[in-house]
Order: C-alpha cells, then structure tokens, then sequence
C-alpha cells in the first residue's frame, strides 16, 4: 500500500440477520462511513435463509455501488447477481472458485495465520487474502496475525490483504501502514449505533 493511502473499511454483517430492521441498519452504516466492499456472512445453513438474506443485503448494497461477495456459499453468486464469494478454507477452493466465476468476479481467501497459504491462494487467483484474527479471541485456538506477517505482505506482495478479527482502535492505528483493508463486523454490530461505532472505530485513521 502507498504511503500516502489510507486502508478501506470492508464491512462483514453479522452471522445472524433479522429482515424485518437489518437493511435500514446497514443502509444507515454505508452511508455513515465509506466501505470498499460487503461480505455476507450468514452462519445459517438454511438456504432458503441465505437466499431472502443475500437480496436484501444485496438491494442496500448495490443500490449504493458497495460490492457485495458472499462467504463459503459459491453456487449462489450468479444465481443471485453478488459480485463474488469469500473462502473460508484458505487456499483450497481458489482455482475451483475461479473457474466457476470467471475473471471478473472477485475471489477472497480468508487464510487465517498462513502466510504460505496466503502466498498460494494469490498465486492460483485470489483477489484478496485476509489474515486474522489480530489479536487473542474467545472463540479462536489463540493464535493470531500479527503484525510483522501484515509488514512482510505489504512489502513483498501485491495482493491486497485484509486484517480482520478482533480489531480495536489502537490496533487499527498499527496496522494501517501495512494493510489494505479493515474487515470489520462483530466490532459494531453488538453496539446500540453500529454506524457511529464503525465511525468511531476508524475516526483515527481518516
């Protein structure tokens, strides 16, 4: 990344959605701070879920040229016109998902640690590799991306990279110089204001 270039918010939504108020709350979040790029990320398997979830997300989206990719659920990205998938199972599905989607769609690895599997998902098509989470979570093993790994990537690689997991204020002060994108959603979504507490989050960086 330039010197003189701030990285770019790329919102998650939150693994569990309620219709009736989540796109009026997403809408209030996009309009509120500047986002590279949406991943719908459902933990529902419940395709008929995934489905009613995916257009409306998609309708807020795209009505505000916001790209909109689709975590794990690759059979669904043309059938619902999103703009990509993001893989969860790092390096594995790359060649496979590019092949299905063709060059133009967008195709993010999520690598978690792995700075060899981040190198072969960039190496076989990913647009993207996000490493995370960047620090210690409760629900994680205890391994983190730290920030020397984030450094080395900037430096000697041109695919974009996104830190993502467990991010805070003084953490994305750090790693601004060396990444890409933020990948941000369980930092805000809990919150009374997710969109003031997104602005709050990467007030020190803007």
């Amino acid at each position: 990344m330039a010197q003189d270039e701030q990285p770019q918010i790329y919102l998650i939504t939150p693994p569990e959605i309620e219709l009736s108020t989540f796109s009026a709350q997403l809408g209030r979040v996009l309009d509120g701070v500047e986002v590279a790029c949406l991943r719908l990320s459902l933990s529902t398997a419940d395709q008929d879920r995934v489905l009613r979830a995916a257009d409306a997300v998609r309708e807020v989206a795209h009505s505000r040229d916001v790209p909109l990719v689709i975590e794990t659920h690759l059979q669904l990205v043309g059938r619902l016109g999103l703009d990509g998938v993001h893989l969860a199972d790092g390096s594995r599905s790359v060649r496979a998902a590019r092949k299905e989607l063709g060059a133009d769609a967008i195709v993010g690895a999520f690598c978690g640690t792995s700075r060899h599997d981040g190198m072969t998902a960039g190496e076989i098509g990913a647009d993207y590799v996000a490493f995370g989470p960047v620090a210690p979570t409760p629900l994680g093993d205890g391994s983190q991306a730290r920030r020397d790994l984030f450094a080395w990537w900037s430096e000697m690689i041109e695919v974009p990279v996104v830190a993502e997991g467990a991010l805070d204020a003084p953490r994305v002060v750090d790693l601004a110089p060396v990444t890409d994108f933020f990948g941000i959603g369980p930092e805000i979504w809990s919150a009374n204001d997710p969109a003031r507490a997104l602005a709050a989050l990467v007030a020190p960086i803007r």
